[in-house]
């Protein structure tokens, strides 16, 4: 299964859009935003994708006004902390924002996921913790990470991660 994993777009809609071109032409099954959307304006460029979306609220989310029910109106899968996507036979990939380092740690510490997405650093991140691949894509907001705005492809079928650069206006 491949899947397209963006984080940290901060209602940056032009730049999401442009991510979300690459992904789906990219030929991913399932999309997931690590948080820090930003806006009902980049949920619903998320809604409209045609592939299944996986969305976890970020720390800059909680002021936006029925967020949730924009999300379920859009049939976008949605969590204010942490959401599971499906990647085959039992196994589930999650997402967390990342800013409440007790819900990634408890993840991490769990080690029952294959892999545990995050955003909230700006900052690309593949690693091996135990039996799990911990995975950041960067940001599509102001990345800390060289290079500019980044999104990922993880095929689940190969374990193969792929940072892809985004270009993109800035709004």
């Amino acid at each position: 299964m491949k899947i397209g994993i963006v984080s940290d777009s901060h209602g940056m809609a032009r730049r999401l859009r442009a991510a979300l071109g690459i992904l789906t032409s990219g030929g991913v099954d399932a999309i997931v935003h690590c948080g820090d959307i930003g806006s009902i304006g980049c949920l619903e460029l998320l809604g409209a994708v045609g592939v299944p979306i996986y969305a976890v609220a970020g720390n800059m989310d909680r002021h936006i006004e029925r967020l949730e029910s924009a999300a379920a109106e859009r049939n976008v899968m949605f969590s204010w902390e942490v959401v599971e996507v499906p990647i085959g036979g039992d196994r589930f990939l999650v997402a967390a924002h990342g800013h409440d380092e007790r819900i990634l740690g408890g993840l991490l510490a769990g080690q029952q996921f294959p892999y545990i997405c995050h955003g909230h650093t700006h900052c690309t991140r593949d690693e091996r913790i135990g039996k799990v691949r911990l995975i950041n894509p960067g940001a599509l907001c102001r990345p800390r990470s060289p290079g500019g705005p980044t999104a990922a492809i993880l095929d689940t079928d190969k374990d193969e991660l792929e940072i892809i650069k985004v270009a993109g206006g800035a709004a």
